[in-house]
């Protein structure tokens, strides 16, 4: 599938996000982008508990919760064109989870890649919650571009250049 569509920035406010703008920028300069935001729809997820008394503000809770994510994606998107992207911003409502309704945006728009941040979330937490960027590269239709944190990246390559000399101590000691 080829696409000519905008590049499809997944953004949820974090110092990861905004690195990953940053080298998409990098790269991709001067590119359309939309950064998007995607957020739980409270009213959707509430729906099966009309009438519960504790649930009588949730409509007026959703729209401050909408604004705080049009605040999001407006931040993401002005950090993508301070970067040199041409970046609009969007929100996305959804009792999905987070990676799906990624995926669904960008069919819908037709993006020419998914760009994502990743933490590198291991073990139980990411047993547990899943990884957005593991899901959205092995579901998306079209090219995804995963970029790690600083920290990751830095302790992947930390781990990369110490395993010649772990190899070699245990070649000198016998084993």
């Amino acid at each position: 599938m080829t696409s000519t569509g905008p590049i499809l920035i997944a953004y949820d406010g974090s110092d990861d996000a905004r690195h990953a703008i940053d080298h998409a920028a990098a790269i991709l300069g001067g590119a359309d982008a939309i950064v998007l935001y995607v957020r739980p729809a409270l009213e959707g997820m509430a729906a099966h508990a009309a009438g519960h008394p504790a649930l009588e503000d949730v409509g007026s809770i959703d729209d401050t919760a909408l604004d705080g994510g049009r605040r999001i994606a407006a931040e993401g998107a002005e950090h993508a064109r301070r970067a040199g992207l041409n970046a609009e911003a969007r929100v996305a409502s959804s009792i999905d989870a987070v990676a799906e309704t990624v995926v669904r945006v960008a069919d819908e728009l037709d993006a020419s890649l998914i760009v994502l941040g990743s933490r590198g979330s291991r073990g139980l937490k990411s047993l547990v919650l899943g990884s957005v960027s593991d899901h959205v590269v092995h579901h998306a239709r079209r090219p995804a571009l995963v970029v790690p944190s600083p920290g990751l990246a830095a302790a992947r390559r930390y781990v990369t250049n110490a395993i010649p000399d772990i190899l070699l101590a245990a070649q000198v000691h016998g084993r």
